[in-house]
């Protein structure tokens, strides 16, 4: 299966990471929790896979759109 970029889908910090490399997801899995505008926005796996790469760590600041992980 090909990797996909997982992409964050607001502008925020990361506030929780909620996987490791290495690890299996399902479809709708936390992968991640973007606080915004002191909301907790939840990133959910678009479909089932293992984590291939994280590319943020929690505290960085994210980007609308921004790639946050690549799944396998």
């Amino acid at each position: 299966m090909a990797e996909q970029a997982v992409r964050s889908e607001a502008t925020g910090r990361v506030w929780k990471i909620e996987v490791a490399e290495g690890q299996a997801v399902a479809e709708g899995d936390t992968l991640l929790v973007v606080e915004s505008m002191k909301m907790e926005i939840p990133l959910a796996a678009p479909r089932a896979g293992t984590v291939v790469a994280l590319h943020v760590a929690e505290g960085d600041m994210v980007e609308e759109d921004q790639v946050v992980l690549l799944l396998g």
